[in-house]
């Protein structure tokens, strides 16, 4: 059977096939084998290697890690239980303690390094669930369309039509302060976004040649989605994803400072901050949380910012300059 004839303008599979003397230029679909396969598309591999190597990008992805073996080996380099109340009150950085203590007695430090155990795994999960429920529902809207796009589409419509940090906040108030109440809360306001992306991206490739080419020979609506256009659109979700995940650590810690989040004497950097408030004095008590907050979610904003560069499919062409 003759194969169809491709627009080179739009993306294709992975398994798509470019010689040396075709003049295709690899696109995302076609990812690392067309550009190997292909001189045409050693240069832009390697602009896209050097994207990923970017200052900001290596800064975040140290401060990430670090903050991540920090959530992992809490428990082996805490030097006091966060939960103790055994040393003196409202004692200062460097009388005895690193980071001082709390009204209670309890050491900040242990307390910071506890709270990562809770701030960032929770953000995280926020995040991959955000992604899975908001990429599979925008993706049936946008292949599907009709009944089942209007219906998708006006319920997101009805969820962002709210500032983001004011329904979360009425809805985990409604639910009940709990650390699960609040997350549920955020992903309730936080998947629009991915079902947004990922429908315009399945709506422009909905009717490429190589996807209707494969629903002419039979293959099911499941196998076009997960096989020919998934790979085409995991890119701009994943660097939408790292991107988020900054705004997920504000949004969760935002919650717990207003009392909808972490119960006492649970350690979370956004009820530690909330804790501060009341010893106003005790400059290092909202301080050092609010540090840690601000160091996560520019890490990985930092990070989110290179993978958007590097997975860009027309960065690497833009101009001819890659810039």
């Amino acid at each position: 059977m003759n194969q169809p004839n491709v627009d080179l303008d739009e993306p294709r599979p992975d398994r798509t096939e470019s010689g040396p003397g075709s003049g295709a230029a690899p696109t995302a679909g076609a990812g690392l084998v067309d550009a190997a396969r292909t001189g045409f598309g050693r240069r832009p591999r390697r602009r896209r290697l050097r994207r990923w190597a970017s200052p900001l990008g290596i800064i975040g992805g140290v401060i990430a890690a670090a903050w991540i073996l920090i959530a992992i080996f809490a428990p082996l380099i805490e030097p006091h239980n966060p939960l103790a109340q055994n040393l003196p009150v409202l004692q200062s950085p460097g009388h005895g303690t690193v980071l001082g203590t709390d009204a209670l007695g309890r050491d900040e430090l242990s307390r910071l390094l506890s709270g990562a155990r809770v701030t960032i795994p929770l953000s995280l999960l926020l995040v991959a669930m955000s992604l899975t429920v908001g990429s599979i529902l925008g993706a049936v809207a946008g292949f599907f369309g009709r009944w089942v796009d209007e219906l998708i589409m006006r319920i997101t419509d009805l969820v962002m039509a709210f500032p983001t940090v004011i329904l979360a906040m009425v809805i985990a108030a409604a639910l009940g302060a709990s650390l699960f109440n609040a997350v549920l809360a955020a992903l309730i306001v936080s998947w629009p976004s991915y079902a947004r992306l990922t429908r315009g991206l399945v709506l422009g490739l909905r009717k490429s040649n190589y996807v209707v080419s494969g629903q002419l020979l039979g293959f099911s609506p499941m196998r076009t989605l997960t096989r020919d256009i998934a790979p085409n659109v995991i890119g701009p979700i994943l660097a939408l994803a790292t991107l988020d995940i900054g705004t997920a650590t504000l949004l969760l810690s935002g919650l717990s400072f207003l009392g909808l989040g972490a119960k006492p004497p649970t350690a979370e950097w956004g009820s530690m901050v909330s804790d501060a408030i009341q010893n106003f004095d005790a400059w290092w008590l909202g301080v050092f949380p609010g540090l840690a907050i601000l160091t996560i979610v520019m890490a990985f904003n930092f990070i989110g910012d290179a993978v958007r560069d590097a997975i860009d499919p027309h960065a690497s062409t833009r101009g001819g300059t890659g810039e």
